[in-house]
């Protein structure tokens, strides 16, 4: 057995039992028995319960943040940046849906060292909008009276709070859920000359894709 797929085989035994009794009602050793790997397979890959509980996190951050710079830098339009940055945000609640779940619910209880890290993550993440944003009402494509701080954290909030109403085998398909968010961030900030520009793309608001 490779040193990865231990790895891997004690990070999914985690999420289920963080899943099933939270953080504080699994130890090291049941993590390990479940696993079928022993404390040197666990202490071999990860420092303590707590570098555990960060890496669920550090998997999906590191995924997002990496699709959401290359979302920016493979398009040219700001009005494509955004849609496309926000595909690769909710996509990463059904890829990695289980983590969320566990950390959004678990990580508070990590220490301060960890949060930090985590903090600049989303940082980065965050400064990302940001220059989209910017990048819009610079162009003329976004109003340009609106807040990048408030758009960009109200774009974060609305898609953060999916973990708690979405299911895979629900009604709707992530990607089906992303237009209708699409649709409703573009509306808000788009200039007359943005929403043309929308509507010549023919795949970012609702009205266009549902023809």
């Amino acid at each position: 057995m490779s040193k990865q797929s231990i790895k891997e085989r004690i990070l999914e035994t985690a999420l289920d039992l963080f899943q099933q009794k939270g953080y504080h009602g699994v130890s090291v050793d049941e993590i390990v028995e479940q696993a079928g790997t022993s404390k040197g397979g666990f202490y071999h890959n990860f420092k303590s319960k707590d570098a555990l509980l960060y890496e669920i996190h550090n998997v999906f951050i590191s995924f997002v943040l990496q699709q959401t710079k290359e979302a920016y830098e493979n398009h040219d339009n700001p009005i494509e940046k955004v849609s496309a940055m926000l595909y690769t945000f909710t996509n990463v609640f059904d890829v990695y849906n289980r983590h969320i779940i566990v950390f959004y619910e678990e990580g508070t209880y990590l220490p301060p060292d960890y949060k930090l890290i985590m903090k600049e993550k989303r940082t980065e993440y965050r400064k990302l909008i940001e220059q989209v944003i910017e990048d819009g009402k610079e162009s003329g494509y976004f109003r340009k009276e609106i807040s990048t701080t408030i758009t960009t954290m109200a774009i974060i909030g609305m898609v953060n709070w999916t973990y708690k109403w979405y299911r895979k085998n629900g009604s709707l398909t992530m990607e089906q859920i992303t237009l209708y968010f699409n649709d409703l961030i573009l509306r808000g900030i788009l200039t007359d000359k943005g929403y043309e520009e929308a509507l010549s793309l023919q795949h970012l608001l609702v009205n266009v894709a549902t023809k």
